[in-house]
C-alpha cells in the first residue's frame, strides 16, 4: 500500500543529514481540501508543519512530504480568484520581457502554469507561449482559454519530449510552485533541458526573511515544502552549472523574490542584488536559531491576544464569522485554536461557496451572507486582504458589525 506521508531525512536541495528542527506549528489536514457536505462523514487527517533549517547550505524547509496524488488531486486554487494577481502579471510579465530584452516571438514556458493567466499576460505582448500544469482538470481549463498546456508535472521526460514538439525556451517561469517541490534537482535538470541557450529562468516564490518580519507563518503549509532565501538558491543552481545572477523584492505573498538565473556567460549582468541580500541575510541571523525563538513568541504573543477576545467574545453570547477560505486560514485556524469560536466562513472565492473548512467543518458562504446574518464581529483569517475586503464591505461596519484583525498585530477596527 502507498504511504500517504513520508519524512526525508536529507536537506533537499545539498543532500546534508545535518538538519534540525527550528519552528513548529500545529499540525492540519491539507489546507486548501474544503469539502462538500456529502464527504463530512469522512475523517480528514492532520499532518505535521515541521520547519528543519539545513546547517550545510542554509535552507529552511518542511521535510514531511504528502503523496502528490493526494495533496493536489483536487486541487481547487486558481490564479484568477486571488486577489490582485492577475494585475500583478501583467506587470510582471511587461518587466521580465524588458529587463531579459526579449525578443517578439520567443517562446516563453510556464511551469505550474494553473489557469494559464500569467502565460496570457505573456501572449498579449507578442510571445508564443506553454504552460505545464500538473493539475488535469485546471490544464483543460487553461487551454479552453486558448493556453496550450501540457496536463503533467515536470519531469526530464516530460521536458525532452516538450523540446522535442515546441523546441527551447528563452524565458521558463515558475511563480510560487518551486517551493512546491521536493526532488528540486530532478526539477532544475528539467529546466535546464528546457532552456535554450541563451535562455533566462525566472521564479517567484515567497521570501523566508519576508516571512519572518512580515508575521506570514500562515504561508507555511504542506504544499509548501520549502522556504526559500537566496544563499541557498544560489548554492543550489551553482550546484548543477547555473548562476543566479540577480533578485527582486515582490510585495506578493506577504513577500516574494524574484530570482533570475541562467548558464555562465549569460545575456544577464551582475547588478549587486545577490551580494546585497546575502548580506542583509547573514546580518539578520537568517541562518541561526535567535531569530525563530524570538518568531515564535511573537506568534504566541498574537495567538493568546486572539484567543482571550473570541473566548470572552463567546462569554458575551457574540456571533463571530471568519472571513476568509483559503489555504493560510487553514493554519492560522488549526495555530491559533480558534475554529471552535469561529460560526462560518465567508470568501468571494466562488470554487469555496458551499464547500466545509478542513477537518474542522466550517460552512463557507459568500460575504453577503453578512449583511443577512448581521454577526457582531468578523474575524478577518484572510489578513494580508483585510485593507481591500473592509473597504469593499464598510457598510457591515455602518450596520454596527465590528472586525476583529489578528496579525500582524491584534486589532479592533469599527
Amino acid at each position: 500500500m502507498k504511504e500517504i506521508i513520508h519524512r526525508r531525512d536529507t536537506c533537499r536541495a545539498c543532500g546534508s543529514k545535518d538538519i534540525e528542527l527550528v519552528f513548529q506549528l500545529n499540525p492540519t489536514p491539507i489546507g486548501d481540501a474544503y469539502i462538500p457536505a456529502e464527504k463530512l462523514s469522512v475523517k480528514q487527517e492532520s499532518y505535521p508543519i515541521d520547519l528543519f533549517m539545513c546547517n550545510n547550505c542554509g535552507l529552511a524547509q518542511i521535510p514531511d512530504i504528502i503523496d502528490p496524488d493526494i495533496l493536489y488531486g483536487e486541487y481547487i486554487y486558481v490564479t484568477e480568484s486571488s486577489y490582485g494577481l492577475a494585475e500583478h502579471f501583467k506587470g510582471y510579465a511587461q518587466g521580465v520581457l524588458k529587463k531579459c530584452n526579449l525578443a517578439i516571438g520567443s517562446l516563453v514556458i510556464d511551469i505550474g502554469s494553473n489557469d494559464g493567466t500569467l502565460l496570457q499576460a505573456f501572449k498579449n505582448e507578442g510571445m508564443p507561449v506553454l504552460g505545464i500544469e500538473p493539475a488535469p482538470h485546471i490544464a483543460e481549463h487553461a487551454n479552453k482559454r486558448g493556453i496550450s498546456t501540457v496536463p503533467d508535472y515536470l519531469s526530464r521526460e516530460v521536458a525532452t519530449r516538450v523540446v522535442e514538439e515546441h523546441g527551447r525556451a528563452k524565458l521558463i517561469t515558475s511563480n510560487n510552485v518551486f517551493a512546491n517541490i521536493d526532488d528540486l534537482k530532478t526539477w532544475i535538470d528539467s529546466v535546464e533541458i528546457l532552456l535554450d541557450r541563451d535562455g533566462i529562468y525566472v521564479f517567484e516564490s515567497y521570501y523566508l526573511l519576508d516571512l519572518i518580519e512580515n508575521m506570514v507563518f500562515d504561508f507555511l503549509y504542506h504544499e509548501h515544502v520549502s522556504a526559500f532565501s537566496v544563499k541557498p538558491i544560489k548554492l543550489l543552481f551553482e550546484s548543477i552549472g547555473l548562476t543566479l545572477i540577480a533578485v527582486e523584492r515582490i510585495n506578493t505573498k506577504g513577500g516574494s523574490l524574484r530570482y533570475y538565473v541562467q548558464r555562465s556567460n549569460g545575456p544577464l549582468r551582475d547588478d549587486g542584488s545577490v551580494t546585497t541580500l546575502l548580506k542583509e541575510e547573514e546580518d539578520k541571523g537568517l541562518y541561526g536559531r535567535e531569530i525563530y525563538n524570538n518568531y515564535q513568541d511573537k506568534i504566541q504573543a498574537l495567538k493568546k491576544q486572539t484567543l482571550d477576545f473570541l473566548i470572552q467574545a463567546k462569554k458575551e453570547g457574540k456571533s463571530v464569522a471568519g472571513f476568509g477560505a483559503s489555504v493560510t486560514c487553514t493554519t492560522l485556524i488549526y495555530h491559533f485554536e480558534i475554529g471552535q469560536y469561529i460560526d462560518y466562513l465567508v470568501d468571494d472565492n466562488p470554487a469555496k461557496q458551499g464547500l466545509f473548512s478542513p477537518g474542522i467543518h466550517l460552512p463557507v458562504f459568500p460575504s453577503k451572507v453578512l449583511y443577512e446574518n448581521n454577526p457582531d464581529y468578523v474575524l478577518v483569517l484572510a489578513w494580508r486582504f483585510a485593507e481591500p475586503f473592509i473597504k469593499k464591505n464598510e457598510e457591515f461596519i455602518k450596520n454596527g458589525g465590528k472586525y476583529a484583525i489578528p496579525i500582524p498585530e491584534f486589532k479592533i477596527v469599527g
